[in-house]
Parts: structure tokens; sequence; C-alpha cells
């Protein structure tokens, strides 16, 4: 099973992956876990250009394209291999992002972005996408809370974030079969439980459409 994690930075991402790997390892699951941009030697390579603050001039579309490389790579090198062996595939990050942020959020192309993406993905699309979702006001709450270092991309404006998430919830909405939308302000226990629980819905519908 393919199951990808949406959502602006600090949204819990990376939490959320590791609670939901270890639940799957405790339930006997082959789980191999990934992240975009990088995953592999040359991935993790394009994301260290992609994330360099020297790189200021950076236009949308080369970031796009270069994200897009990066996915190819790590589609073909670990996800499908991965995939075959019927490991569950958890990905921070897959071409959702790129339709949120280069799309939405920088304004390329929506047609483009998705044959591209498409290309990047080797046609492979998410079983099950959970998408969290937290407001601007908690987002920037969190960011003054953690004090961290923005990256190239954190630095851009509030507008471009304001975009970002309002793409976000367009794209959940033409993707309403795969997508999950998880409120991602609540107790971290408690957003855990309710992916587990769209989880396990979503194999029990699909076990039952299988028997038909």
């Amino acid at each position: 099973m393919f199951i990808t994690f949406e959502g602006i930075d600090l949204s819990g991402k990376s939490t959320q992956i590791k609670l939901l790997a270890e639940y799957l390892t405790r339930l006997k699951k082959k789980v191999v876990i990934v992240r975009e941009p990088g995953g592999t030697k040359i991935s993790e390579r394009i994301r260290d250009i992609l994330l360099d603050k020297d790189h200021y001039e950076m236009a949308d579309t080369t970031e796009f394209m270069l994200f897009s490389a990066s996915r190819r790579q790590l589609t073909q090198e670990i996800i499908i291999p991965s995939l075959k062996k019927k490991s569950y595939v958890i990905s921070d990050r897959y071409y959702d992002s790129s339709t949120a942020y280069q799309g939405y959020g920088g304004g390329l192309d929506l047609k483009m972005i998705n044959s591209i993406n498409n290309v990047a993905s080797c046609g492979i699309e998410p079983d099950i996408t959970i998408l969290l979702e937290i407001d601007l006001q908690c987002w920037l709450s969190r960011k003054k809370t953690e004090g961290r270092t923005d990256d190239r991309i954190e630095s851009k404006k509030i507008a471009y974030y304001k975009k970002v998430i309002n793409g976000y919830k367009k794209i959940a909405e033409m993707n309403k079969k795969r997508f999950v939308i998880v409120d991602a302000t609540a107790s971290k226990q408690e957003v855990h439980e309710n992916i587990v629980s769209a989880l396990s819905n979503f194999t029990k519908k699909k076990k039952s459409k299988s028997s038909i």
C-alpha cells in the first residue's frame, strides 16, 4: 500500500508518519518511509539545491522541475521496488505537494504540472493521502514557538502560503476517493488515532470492493 502525507510545513507530518510506521510495524507489516525531496543519493543532492537559501533567484518552473526529477528517481529506485515486495510505503509528500506549492502557490499552469507529475510518478497514484490540515494562524504560531531557521521555500511570503493552503483544499475536493483530511490542530495522539481510523476504514472498503 502506498500512503502519502501532505500539508504545509509544521503540520506534523514527520511525527505522524513515525507514529503510523510504529503502529503498522506492531501489526507485523513491512514499512518503508521516504521523503520528498530526497530518499535516494541523487534525490538528496537535488534536495540540497532546492532548500539552499543562496538560491533565492530560482524560478518557479526550475523549482518544479527539480522536485519532479527527485520524485522520478525516488519512485523508480525505492517506491516501485518496495511496493512490489508488498511493503507499506509511507511518503512525506508526493506529487500533490507540487500541485499545491508550485501550482496554486507559484501560479504555474496546472495542466503542465499534472502532465509532468504523471511522468515523475511513473503513473503511480497513492492508495490513500492523509492531508494534515492547519490554518495560517496555527502555522504562524508553531513557527514562532519552534523558532527554527527557515530554508529557501519556508522563507516565502505569507500570501504564498495562503494560496498553498487553499490549493490543498481544492486538490482534496477533486480527489475525494483517496484524500482524508485530518485536523492537525488536535493533540498528537488524537491526530494519530484519526489517521489509524481512516486507514482502517479505507482498507475495509478496499476489501469489500475486491470481494464483489
